[in-house]
């Protein structure tokens, strides 16, 4: 074991079947260092940690902690005892606990001979570790009030309370506003100082080239290159992670835009008061604005998920009333929501279970499904949008970001929807993915579809839709077409700032 190094993995192996997840990756932090690591959607980033915080067992391959062996037996419980945590992109907390609950799960503190629960304690440690991220919340409040982006807090402050050499980070900024990612990366400078080591994934190489000491390159579950951060660029390093240049990474033509499809008049939904807007057949309509400025809901009420006042809804000139989901589902409105795992995909099934669960009705014959009907439809599509799995049976979980979004939007695509609304439709997804995602959409365009793009990301915002309605306050203080985006000017609405 080099003493410069605080962690080592050497040559590890991760196989499943017919895929080799990890093909001899070698990876070393530094004390104190802020390592990236970046790759696709199934470059093996995120099994390489898996392993490393010991929800997988390698195969074959090392790793060295402090100069000591890790066991591969150990579990992750037992990693984190001995120094290694991992906060995943998909957050893992009980939404019916409180946020001093969630912090001291499994190691809440005890006092009397009774060992009762030290409620005093846990207020006073759970009040100083809010603290520390600004996190204004009584100790005991339900985690289910949170935003995501707090909750998102929760399970990073959860990590650090404990007294770690290493912390695992994929993903961290997803849910987080540029204001609360600025006061991560304050956090993450912080844990330098005490020597901590941060293992930073992310798809956003201007947080890499902000945070990061050095980064690690994956493709096809190989290491492809380790950089000192200030000898390279972003050019270089998509290239790297793609095999290839990608020359184009919006791929929008000219629209052609025919008439109104979705008409919306003065629905008032929470925060979002008054909203009137139009999307026509063969746009994609963007709803750019920060977090809490009122989009979400806007969508919300748009799918009857909430209870809203509203004008009007006409879908191609006739008025609906839409209450509730299968209302929306009934007259032809789709949804790709931003956390597909939480509300978009059932992981523990398969890929061909998740993309026909839309149309069991059309597969229905008597009481039983017509499984040739379904394996038909499932292959038919997985073919048409590019899945990449083993197999129609194959578990959706095993599969990467990119193409587990694009089962979502499969599985909606069968219903033969008249508008299509996708929040956050790349977030946690690889560049190469994201130019597919974008293709995607650009075809369903040409198809007639309109696309509702919801997004707190102005520069893909601006890159893939045709016009846009900026949201601050609950209310659109802007409408900007393609030829007039200006990023400045739309951030300067988006603030408030009209």
């Amino acid at each position: 074991m080099d003493d410069e190094y605080i962690i080592q993995m050497k040559n590890v192996v991760k196989q499943f079947p017919g895929v080799l997840a990890l093909d001899h990756v070698d990876l070393e932090v530094k004390k104190g260092e802020v390592l990236a690591i970046i790759g696709e959607n199934g470059a093996g980033k995120s099994t390489l940690m898996k392993v490393l915080s010991g929800a997988y067992r390698q195969d074959s391959g090392d790793i060295i902690l402090g100069g000591e062996p890790v066991s591969p037996l150990s579990s992750p419980k037992e990693r984190m005892d001995i120094g290694i945590a991992i906060i995943y992109q998909e957050l893992n907390y009980l939404n019916e606990m409180t946020i001093a609950e969630n912090l001291f799960m499994g190691r809440v503190p005890v006092k009397g001979m009774l060992k009762q629960v030290d409620y005093a304690k846990m207020k006073k440690d759970t009040e100083a570790l809010m603290r520390s991220f600004n996190l204004n919340h009584h100790p005991f409040t339900p985690v289910r009030s949170l935003t995501v982006a707090e909750k998102q807090m929760v399970e990073i402050l959860r990590a650090v309370s404990r007294d770690i050499k290493v912390v695992v980070m994929d993903e961290p900024t997803s849910s987080l506003n540029e204001t609360e990612t600025k006061r991560l990366f304050g956090f993450i400078s912080d844990l330098k100082k005490q020597g901590v080591s941060v293992i930073y994934i992310s798809h956003k190489l201007d947080e890499v080239f902000t945070i990061a000491d050095r980064v690690q390159v994956m493709r096809d579950g190989k290491n492809v290159a380790v950089l000192e951060i200030k000898d390279t660029d972003i050019s270089e390093l998509v290239t790297l992670m793609v095999g290839r240049t990608i020359t184009d990474m919006y791929p929008k033509g000219k629209a052609a835009i025919g008439e109104p499809t979705l008409e919306v008049e003065n629905l008032s939904c929470s925060i979002a008061r008054n909203i009137s807007f139009a999307v026509n057949r063969g746009e994609i309509l963007g709803m750019f604005g920060l977090v809490g400025s009122g989009r979400t809901e806007v969508v919300e009420g748009l799918l009857g998920i909430k209870s809203c006042e509203v004008g009007s809804i006409r879908i191609d000139g006739r008025e609906v009333h839409i209450n509730n989901p299968l209302d929306a589902k009934k007259h032809g409105i789709a949804y790709i929501p931003s956390d597909r795992k939480q509300d978009g995909l059932v992981a523990i099934h398969s890929v061909k279970d998740n993309i026909t669960v839309t149309i069991l009705d059309e597969l229905r014959r008597g009481f039983a499904i017509d499984r040739t009907k379904e394996r038909r439809y499932c292959d038919e599509w997985i073919e048409r949008v590019k899945v990449k799995t083993p197999s129609r049976d194959t578990l959706v979980e095993s599969l990467s970001g990119g193409n587990q979004q694009k089962v979502v939007i499969t599985k909606w695509l069968l219903t033969d929807p008249k508008v299509l609304i996708m929040n956050d439709p790349t977030r946690g997804i690889d560049v190469g993915a994201k130019v597919e995602i974008y293709k995607i959409m650009e075809s369903l365009c040409q198809q007639g579809i309109s696309i509702i793009m919801v997004s707190s990301e102005l520069p893909e915002t601006m890159g893939i839709t045709d016009r846009m309605l900026v949201f601050s306050d609950g209310r659109i203080v802007g409408e900007v077409a393609r030829d007039d985006y200006e990023q400045r000017e739309i951030l300067n609405m988006a603030v408030g700032g009209v």
